[in-house]
C-alpha cells in the first residue's frame, strides 16, 4: 500500500490457538508435531476465559468466538503499548466465518427440549457474527469504524487488508484487526463430513499426495495496525508492515475453486500490484493449504503460475492449527510475523510426499532458516472469495 497512501505499521500481535495460547506458545506449537488422528476437529483444551473477564457471569454471556477475540486483542494491545482511548480514529475490523454458532446450536437444543421460555435472552448478542469486534471496541473504547467481514475462510485476511486500507487512505490512524472462530459444533462437523471436506483419517497434510481433507480448528489472532509515522513518534516497536492486499471472486462454484486457480492467480497479482512489487520480491508464501485435494491442487497451480516452479518457499500451518475458517488468515498472518522474528519458516506438518503435480517448494520436515523479506499469505473461501496480503519485516 506504499503506492496508494500512508504506510501501515504492525505494532502488536496476539494469538489464541489449539497449538498455543500467546505468541511464544503459538510459535513453539508451529514447530511441534502436527494433527494426527483427530476426531474431525482440534480444540483448545481446558480453555479458561476468567483472566480476561471481571466475573464468571460476564464470561458466560460471551460465546467462545468472542472470548478468543478478547484474549488475543488484549495481548496484541499490550505489545503495541497503545492505551485504551475514546478515539474516533481507532477502528476495529474483524473477520469470522460463522460467528457464535455454538451458542445458536445449544439454544436450539434447549428450545426443542424445554420450550421457548428457556431460550436465553443473550442468544442474539452471543451468536451474532459482529459480537467479537463489537466487544473489543467497547472494552477498549475505540470509536472508529467497527465492522465485521464474513467471507468464509478468506475473512481473516480480508479483515487485515481492509483495516490496512483504512489507515493507508487516512480514514483511521490505528485499527485492531484479525479473525476469530469457534465453529466445530456437532452439526457443522456433520455437514463438513458429509460433503467429504474433512479428513477421514483425522490428519491434516497439506499438499501431500495422500491428503484427504482438513481437520477443523478454532482460535483467534489479532494485529494492531497503525500509521507508520505516528507509531514511530510514540516510540512503538514496529514488528511488521502491510505492503499490499488483494481481493476478488472466482464467480465459479460455492466450494470448488476455479479450475487452474485462475481466481487465485488474479488475486495474488492484485496484491503484488497494490504493494508495488514483482513476484521475484516475495521471499515466502504462507499458503491457504487446507489439505483438500481440489483446493491444494488449484492453489499449487496458481502459485507456480505467478512465481514460477519451486521459486519461493511455501508453507501451510494448518497441519498444526487445523482449519480455523474465518480465523485462518489471521492465524497465518501471525505465523508470518513470528517467522520473521525467528528467521525461520515453520514446516508443513505431516506432509512427507508432496504431490508430484504440485510444482512448488513446500517446506517439510523441519523449520527452514531464511532471511526475512516480503511474504504473501493467501486464503480462499467458500463462495469463491479470494484474499491475499503481503507483509514485510518491521523497522
Amino acid at each position: 500500500m506504499r503506492g496508494t497512501g500512508r504506510r501501515v505499521a504492525i505494532t502488536g500481535l496476539g494469538v489464541v490457538a489449539p497449538c498455543g495460547i500467546g505468541r511464544d506458545a503459538f510459535w513453539n506449537g508451529l514447530l511441534g508435531p502436527g494433527i494426527v488422528g483427530a476426531d474431525r476437529h482440534v480444540t483448545i483444551d481446558e480453555w479458561d476465559p476468567s483472566p480476561w473477564y471481571d466475573s464468571p457471569k460476564d464470561a458466560r454471556r460471551a460465546d467462545r468466538s468472542e472470548q478468543y477475540a478478547i484474549a488475543a486483542a488484549a495481548e496484541a494491545l499490550e505489545q503495541s503499548g497503545r492505551p485504551d482511548a475514546e478515539d474516533a480514529r481507532i477502528g476495529t475490523i474483524f473477520g469470522t466465518g460463522v460467528g457464535g454458532i455454538h451458542t445458536l446450536e445449544e439454544q436450539i437444543a434447549i428450545r426443542l427440549d424445554k420450550g421457548e421460555r428457556r431460550v436465553s435472552p443473550f442468544l442474539v448478542p452471543m451468536m451474532m457474527a459482529n459480537a467479537p469486534g463489537a466487544a473489543v471496541s467497547m472494552r477498549h473504547h475505540f470509536q472508529g469504524p467497527n465492522e465485521t467481514i464474513c467471507t468464509a475462510c478468506a475473512a481473516g485476511t480480508h479483515a487485515i487488508g481492509y483495516a490496512a486500507r483504512l489507515i493507508a487512505w487516512d480514514l483511521a490512524d490505528a485499527v485492531v484487526t484479525g479473525g476469530t472462530e469457534y465453529a466445530g459444533t456437532p452439526t457443522s462437523l456433520a455437514s463438513f463430513g458429509n460433503m467429504t471436506a474433512l479428513s477421514s483419517t483425522g490428519t491434516s497434510r497439506p499438499f501431500d499426495a495422500a491428503r484427504d481433507g482438513f481437520v477443523m480448528g478454532e482460535g483467534a489472532a489479532v494485529l494492531v495496525l497503525e500509521e507508520w509515522e505516528s507509531a514511530l513518534r510514540r516510540g512503538a516497536t514496529i514488528i511488521g508492515e502491510i505492503l499490499g492486499a488483494g481481493s476478488n471472486a472466482d464467480a465459479h462454484h460455492i466450494p470448488a475453486p476455479a479450475p487452474g486457480g485462475t481466481g487465485a492467480i488474479a488475486c495474488m497479482n492484485l496484491a503484488l500490484n497494490d504493494a508495488g512489487l514483482s513476484a521475484a520480491d516475495i521471499r515466502q508464501i504462507n499458503a491457504h493449504g487446507t489439505s483438500t485435494p481440489l483446493n491444494d491442487a488449484a492453489e499449487g497451480a496458481a502459485m507456480a503460475e505467478v512465481f514460477g516452479a519451486r521459486a519461493v518457499p511455501v508453507t501451510s500451518t494448518k497441519g498444526v492449527t487445523g482449519h480455523a475458517l474465518g480465523a485462518a488468515g489471521a492465524l497465518e498472518a501471525a505465523a508470518v510475523l513470528l517467522s520473521m522474528e525467528h528467521r525461520m519458516i515453520p514446516p508443513t506438518a505431516n506432509t512427507v510426499d508432496v504431490d508430484p503435480d504440485i510444482d512448488v517448494d513446500v517446506v517439510i520436515g523441519s523449520a527452514r532458516p531464511w532471511e526475512p523479506g516480503p511474504t504473501m499469505s493467501n486464503n480462499f473461501g467458500f463462495g469463491g472469495h479470494n484474499a491475499s496480503v503481503i507483509i514485510a519485516p518491521g523497522a
